[in-house]
């Protein structure tokens, strides 16, 4: 029956990693980067000189950075595949953001374009597309959308992957992890 197809859709929870065998309750579907790629240039002995980090705000040299999340529908499930990475925005953005932090308004702000700056798993050369970050409620870092519209991960991004996809890129980070 199809209504039966239609309940039992997202049932599916268990996972397994392909890897080490572990076996997840829920499919692992939010993966990330403490830093942006341009921190890891730096040579440690110049860290604590040429950079100030905080959760979601990172200043490098002259280069300001705010985490966002990309979301990727899944078609097929419930709940999205998502990289909470970072973006490059621009100094006045980068300010507008921290007068902002905790204003309720700051959801009606205009989206900031950025460039990504970290290489997200299963696409090939993410680092510096162009993106808009959308602010969301204090307290939830900014949306990302990616505006290159040539690039796959603009095109999942706006359409969506299918389960089978999320899957294979979840499995490929986790074994990236275990190595």
């Amino acid at each position: 029956m199809k209504l039966f197809q239609f309940l039992n859709k997202n049932k599916e929870t268990k996972f397994q990693c392909l890897c080490c065998g572990q076996i997840y309750d829920e499919i692992p579907l939010t993966f990330g980067s403490e830093f942006p790629s341009y921190y890891f240039t730096i040579p440690e002995n110049e860290i604590s000189e040429r950079v100030e980090y905080e959760k979601s705000l990172c200043i490098i040299d002259d280069h300001f950075f705010h985490r966002v999340r990309l979301a990727i529908p899944v078609l097929d499930y419930s709940e999205n595949l998502n990289f909470d990475i970072w973006v490059t925005i621009s100094e006045e953005n980068f300010i507008k953001r921290n007068e902002n932090w905790n204003d309720e308004e700051r959801i009606h702000l205009e989206p900031y374009f950025g460039y990504l700056q970290n290489e997200i798993f299963g696409y090939q050369n993410t680092l510096n597309l162009h993106t808009v970050s959308i602010e969301n409620k204090p307290g939830i870092i900014p949306n990302v959308q990616v505006i290159d519209d040539s690039h796959q991960l603009y095109s999942d991004q706006k359409n969506g992957i299918s389960l089978e996809k999320a899957k294979s890129i979840v499995q490929n980070i986790l074994k990236i992890h275990h190595n």
